[in-house]
C-alpha cells in the first residue's frame, strides 16, 4: 500500500494552494486596511504586478519569481501572503523530483513564517477570513510534506490544524469560490479514500461524509471559473481524469492547455507526453518526449530523471512499434539507467524496458543477455506483475 499517496489524499481538501498556486494576480498597495474589502486577496488591483512572478513560477523561472516576491515582501513585511508564495515557490521545485528533499528546510521556514502573521491577524481579529484562509494554506502545505517524508506525527498535526482553519475561513462571501477548491477535494477523497483502502474506514469516520460526484462537479466548475484556484484545480483534474475517473481525452485536453501556458515546467511537460502516449498519440508523445530527453540533456531547470525515465520510454515505444527494435533499443536503456538513478527498479517503466529490451536481445540471437534482462525482470517485481508474468512465459516458452 502507498502510504504517502493515501496521506497526501488525506490533505488534500485542506492544501489551499487556491491562494496562489492557480493564479493570484496581485499588486501592493499603500495600506491594506484602508481597502473597501480590507482583504488584501481580494485587491484587484493588485493583478498587474504579480501576474508576472506567479507565471514565472509555474514556468520554472524561480528567480523572477521570488525577486518578485521579495519586493512584496518589502511592502507587507506583516501580511502572510509574500512569505506563503515564497514557500510556495520552493513546493513547486519539490513537486518535480519529490524525492530532492534539499529545498524541504525552506519551505517549512517560510511556510512557519506564515502562519506566525496570520496567527497575528487573528489575534488582532479573530473574524479575518483571509488570515485562516493563510493558516489553513499553510498548515495544508506542510502537511503533504511531511506526509511526503513520512513523518506521520508531524503530517497529523499540519493536517488537524489545517482543517481547523479551513472551517474558520468559510462563510466569506468573496472568498467561496476559491474556497470551493477545499470543498471540492474533500468532497472527493474523503469517498475514494476508503472505498480503495478499506483499513482507512475507522479513520474517515473522523471527517464528516463527503459526495464524490459532487466533489467532481466542483473541481470541474472550480477549473472553469474560479480566479485563484484555476490551474490548481485543473492540476487535480488531470490527474483524476487520468486515474480514477478513466477519461484520459479530458487528462489529455487539461495537460496540454498546462504545458502550452508553462512551456518549460517538466512536470506538465512530462504529464503531456504521457497522456499523448495513453490516449495513442504515440508519435507525437514521441516528439515531445525527445524535447524532455533534450533539456534534460542541456540541464534546464527542474528537467531531471523523473521526467526523463517517462520520456526514454515513450520514445522506444514510439520506435519499437513502428518495427525500428534498433532505435529503440538505446532509448529502453536510457530509461533503465534513469530508473537506477531513481532507484526505481520496481516501477513499470523500469520492468517493462527491461522485458523489451531482453526481447530484443533474444531476436538478435544473444540469448545468454536477453535471459539477463529477463531474469532481473523477475528479480524486481512481484509473480503478478504483469513484466513478471511476461517474462516467465517468454523465458519458458524460449527455455532461456
Amino acid at each position: 500500500m502507498k502510504y504517502t499517496q493515501i496521506a497526501l489524499s488525506l490533505l488534500l481538501l485542506i492544501n489551499c494552494v487556491v491562494l496562489t498556486e492557480a493564479q493570484a494576480q496581485m499588486e501592493p498597495v499603500t495600506d491594506v486596511n484602508k481597502k473597501e474589502s480590507g482583504y488584501l486577496l481580494l485587491d484587484k488591483g493588485l493583478q498587474f504586478r504579480i501576474t508576472d512572478a506567479i507565471n514565472s513560477m509555474y514556468n520554472f523561472d524561480f528567480e523572477n519569481a521570488e525577486r518578485g516576491f521579495q519586493v512584496m515582501r518589502y511592502t507587507y513585511p506583516e501580511h502572510p501572503l509574500p512569505y506563503f508564495l515564497m514557500g510556495l515557490s520552493q513546493w513547486w521545485k519539490i513537486v518535480v523530483a519529490v524525492d530532492n528533499r534539499s529545498h524541504d528546510a525552506l519551505m517549512l521556514k517560510y511556510m512557519d513564517l506564515t502562519i506566525e502573521k496570520a496567527e497575528k491577524l487573528i489575534e488582532e481579529n479573530p473574524e479575518n477570513k483571509e488570515a485562516a484562509f493563510f493558516l489553513a494554506g499553510a498548515y495544508g502545505f506542510q502537511g503533504r510534506l511531511h506526509s511526503e517524508r513520512k513523518n506521520w506525527t508531524s503530517s497529523t498535526f499540519a493536517s488537524k490544524n489545517a482543517l481547523k482553519y479551513l472551517e474558520l475561513s468559510r462563510g466569506e462571501e468573496e472568498l467561496n469560490p476559491e474556497l470551493l477548491l477545499g470543498d471540492a477535494l474533500f468532497n472527493y477523497f474523503s469517498v475514494w479514500i476508503p472505498e480503495n483502502y478499506p483499513l482507512l474506514k475507522p479513520i474517515m469516520l473522523l471527517f464528516p461524509k463527503g459526495d464524490q460526484k459532487l466533489g467532481l462537479k466542483q473541481l470541474e466548475e472550480v477549473a472553469e471559473s474560479s480566479f485563484y484556484a484555476r490551474i490548481e484545480a485543473q492540476y487535480f483534474l488531470f490527474r483524476l481524469y487520468a486515474t480514477e475517473e478513466k477519461k484520459p481525452f479530458k487528462a489529455l485536453e487539461i495537460t496540454s492547455y498546462l504545458h502550452g501556458k508553462y512551456p518549460n515546467n517538466p512536470y506538465f511537460h512530462r504529464h503531456f507526453a504521457r497522456q499523448l502516449y495513453a490516449v495513442g498519440r504515440g508519435v507525437e508523445a514521441r516528439d515531445v518526449s525527445l524535447e524532455i530527453l533534450k533539456r534534460i540533456k542541456e540541464g534546464w531547470t527542474g528537467y531531471e530523471a523523473t521526467s526523463g525515465r517517462y520520456a526514454a520510454f515513450f520514445v522506444a515505444q514510439s520506435y519499437d512499434r513502428m518495427g525500428q527494435p534498433e532505435r529503440a533499443m538505446p532509448y529502453y536503456l536510457q530509461s533503465i539507467s534513469f530508473g537506477d538513478e531513481l532507484e526505481a527498479q520496481e516501477s513499470g517503466y523500469y520492468l517493462f524496458s527491461l522485458l523489451q529490451v531482453g526481447k530484443i536481445l533474444f531476436k538478435k540471437g544473444n540469448k545468454k543477455e536477453a535471459k539477463r534482462y529477463l531474469v532481473t525482470v523477475k528479480d524486481n517485481s512481484k509473480r503478478r506483475h504483469p513484466a513478471n508474468k511476461e517474462a516467465r512465459e517468454f523465458l519458458k516458452k524460449n527455455k532461456l
